[in-house]
């Protein structure tokens, strides 16, 4: 039967657009450090704590860029006790596959689709924060085939709850050469969860943009609990001291190389509230200093925040507010990451 689809425009291969917008020699060494230092942490060899933070979903550039230039400020004078990595996420999973879904797919967010202009917005934006703030970021894997536009600019990239089970996800993060963040899935198995750590961490041989292709498995593939919701249901949090040590025991047994895990302090760990996730932190800092397996086990932080609270509708006219969910505005923030510095 034949396939329901119009082919509207050939894309840009990720060479050609990296010809156009590439990272120059200037700023190579930046990436470079920033991602031994990230190795670093999930190796073990740097304590900081990491701090991934930022807007839910980055909707506008130069919002983006003005909260970017404030973090540089605030990461430089918390730098001794933490390492902060920006979140800009550019691709945003829809639960019911309706509305906003990322600068990838609308770099204008009240314009119509065009991944065209897009993938060269995304680029765009992640070289300028390389290169006005000497910031490499965090992104969702959302789009495994996606991240070829991206590889040589990203720190970081999480594969989400509802992306946790598919295999290609699985399979390219083992062949990326930086942390992935496996999140539970939405129904908090953590056996889903752990096994697509296992499958990250291992080699493999898949079909990818194309070719056949071999990785070597990626050792810094890790947990990163956000909660749970099943159904309409509350949500539930999976953040508390048994549900760490509870992870801690199956990472044991699992065998997995640099066991580690991230704390979502948003989604159903907050239940979607941006202001209980320094709640979630004091309380999973409180569980660290009870147990110092847990303390080695807990890398950092996963924060939603942005220029102003909450949220609006996209097309809502605040300058610097999330037009998905609510995030922590910068005064909020700004004493989170401080407390966090003299906490830890």
């Amino acid at each position: 039967m034949k396939m329901d689809l119009e082919f509207e425009r050939k894309l840009t291969i990720p060479m050609e657009t990296k010809k156009l917008y590439p990272v120059t020699a200037e700023l190579e060494p930046i990436v470079e450090r920033r991602a031994a230092t990230l190795r670093d942490i999930f190796e073990g060899r740097d304590g900081r704590c990491l701090l991934i933070i930022g807007p839910c979903s980055a909707d506008n550039a130069d919002s983006v860029l003005e909260y970017l230039s404030r973090l540089r400020e605030l990461a430089e004078r918390v730098r001794d006790k933490l390492f902060i990595v920006p979140r800009v996420f550019s691709n945003k999973p829809r639960t019911n596959g309706e509305g906003y879904m990322g600068l990838v797919h609308q770099p204008d967010a009240a314009g119509r689709p065009d991944p065209f202009k897009g993938i060269i917005a995304v680029r765009s934006l992640h070289l300028r924060a390389l290169r006005e703030t000497g910031f490499t970021c965090a992104d969702e894997l959302l789009y495994p085939e996606n991240h070829r536009y991206l590889d040589d600019l990203l720190a970081y990239v999480t594969v989400g709850a509802r992306s946790v089970e598919d295999q290609q996800h699985r399979l390219t993060a083992s062949g990326l050469g930086i942390p992935v963040g496996m999140k539970n899935p939405t129904s908090g198995d953590l056996s889903i969860m752990l096994n697509a750590i296992h499958a990250a961490q291992t080699g493999h041989s898949f079909i990818y943009r194309g070719w056949a292709v071999h990785s070597g498995g990626n050792p810094l593939a890790h947990a990163v609990l956000r909660g749970r919701k099943t159904g309409e249901g509350p949500s539930i949090p999976n953040y508390g001291f048994a549900d760490l040590q509870r992870l801690r025991d199956l990472y044991l047994a699992s065998g997995a190389q640099n066991p580690a895990v991230i704390i979502d302090a948003s989604h159903a760990n907050s239940g979607k509230d941006p202001f209980r996730q320094p709640d979630v932190i004091r309380d999973v800092l409180q569980s660290c200093r009870r147990d110092r397996d847990l303390g080695r086990l807990v890398k950092g932080f996963l924060v939603e925040s942005y220029l102003e609270d909450g949220c609006q509708a996209p097309g809502g006219g605040v300058w610097g507010q999330s037009i998905t969910d609510p995030c922590l505005g910068w005064e909020k923030t700004e004493r989170l990451v401080y407390e966090l510095a003299e906490t830890v």
